[in-house]
């Protein structure tokens, strides 16, 4: 025996003698056996369950937020160079209006008292201190996860409205979208209200949260109107290039990456086993319809323009994404293919669509988001025995007539008001210049000084 395997047989030979002996330890022994009973029973004890769920909570829940990255990314890349540090500010701003708004007024607005109503309390969210917070998780937990969700819905309308929207009516206007629009239709599903109630089904939001920012920014490029020379008079479509793909693509791999937290996340649990298996099973299914998305729209764009376009594979993943979003769980992977796929459809088609009608929606906002939150709505009761088609269109519908209308008030009382467009001179100029007066790209912006 050489003196490594002595040290070891000594060394162990002390630690189980301790064990026997030490009162401590062998109590120690015993609660780990009792534990390990219970686990093998078949549950865990409720201290270990709600430190699982808030675990789940808040690693989902800086998922989803890093999203507000991806967004960023994604439109600092689909808009010219002269309006990306525009882009960039709102991001930043709209998360941290989110944030205020959220704890102020929308969190219970949201989930306070609804009973199968229409919404809840104007009050703020209050959180309880550590050594007195009962329930299945952290209240600061759920606070932030849900927070998260709600910035993503104003995330949204920035890329649609993009290179010609006055900084501080929009962030107006997110002051409303996440203090009431989206915590009241909010509360008609998550919150227990009358959709819960009727039967309709949205497990992670394709309506709730896509389609809600889709409306939103719907209504908004109607009122706001194009960006000048996007739209010949001749009724020609001119092409208006982004400043740069890769930052597109970070942005995209970034948003498929904080989606495992957006429908993992909704699983709303992570102390059992059931529960485990559920969330590994929502991120394939997701996984799997963001890949069909990309696929498909590559090959569409291949057959119709003889050219594969990175935007719309780009966006075919996005729209896959959000396809999954209203029921992530329930679908076998092959349905979950389908589905995405669909999404992927959806971009394709969908795109022209808006130019035909002359909105303008730099990013591709309105297909992501708005119509494949819908078909993602609509295809819940495929996989899902508890949906029915009939609840899913009546949930779509209100949420979308309420969104549509009480946005387009807001935006038509700001134009009104204030005005929310640039005038043609700073549009010209960018942004970046006429409106925050720091260039993203100094060295090839118009308005620098050159040595």
């Amino acid at each position: 025996m050489n003196l490594r395997k002595l040290f070891y047989t000594l060394a162990g030979g002390a630690v189980l003698t301790a064990a026997l002996f030490e009162p401590s330890l062998a109590q120690d022994t015993e609660a780990a056996a009792e534990v390990t009973e219970t686990v093998v029973a078949g549950g865990v004890s409720p201290e270990t369950a709600y430190i699982f769920n808030t675990f789940l909570f808040l690693v989902t829940g800086f998922l989803v937020m890093f999203m507000a990255a991806g967004f960023a990314m994604l439109e600092a890349g689909m808009v010219r160079t002269k309006n990306v540090s525009m882009q960039l500010l709102k991001n930043i701003a709209l998360y941290s209006v989110a944030t205020i708004m959220f704890w102020l007024i929308g969190y219970n607005l949201m989930y306070d008292g609804v009973d199968g109503g229409y919404l809840g309390s104007f009050t703020p969210k209050m959180i309880p201190a550590p050594d007195a917070d009962p329930g299945d998780y952290s209240v600061a937990s759920d606070f932030f996860f849900q927070l998260v969700f709600c910035a993503t819905t104003a995330s949204i309308v920035s890329g649609t409205l993009a290179e010609r929207i006055k900084l501080w009516p929009f962030l107006i206007f997110v002051v409303i979208l996440t203090g009431v629009f989206y915590p009241i239709t909010g509360s008609w599903q998550w919150g227990g209200g009358w959709l819960a109630e009727m039967g309709f089904s949205d497990f992670a939001g394709s309506t709730i949260v896509h389609s809600v920012g889709g409306w939103a920014a719907l209504s908004g490029a109607i009122l706001l109107g194009a960006r000048k020379g996007k739209y010949g008079a001749d009724g020609k479509v001119h092409a208006i290039p982004g400043s740069s793909m890769p930052l597109v693509m970070i942005g995209c791999l970034i948003l498929w990456l904080g989606w495992f937290g957006f429908n993992g996340g909704s699983q709303l649990a992570l102390g059992s086993q059931a529960d485990a298996s559920a969330v590994s099973r929502i991120f394939v299914n997701t996984n799997m319809a963001a890949a069909a998305g990309v696929i498909v729209a590559m090959i569409l764009t291949q057959i119709i323009y003889k050219k594969v376009d990175v935007t719309m594979a780009v966006n075919g993943a996005l729209a896959g994404l959000v396809s999954i979003t209203a029921e992530p769980l329930a679908p076998s992977l092959l349905m979950s293919l389908i589905i995405g796929g669909i999404g992927g459809i959806i971009v394709v088609v969908t795109v022209p669509l808006l130019d035909k009608l002359k909105i303008d929606d730099v990013v591709g906002a309105i297909p992501v988001h708005l119509i494949a939150g819908i078909w993602g709505t609509l295809a819940v009761p495929l996989t899902n025995s508890d949906a029915t088609f009939g609840n899913q269109i009546i949930g779509i519908v209100a949420i979308g007539i309420f969104t549509f209308v009480a946005s387009g008030i807001v935006w038509a009382i700001l134009k009104a008001v204030v005005g929310i467009r640039v005038g043609e001179e700073e549009e010209a100029t960018g942004l970046d210049m006429a409106e925050i007066g720091v260039e993203a790209y100094p060295e090839f912006g118009t308005g620098s000084q050159r040595m």
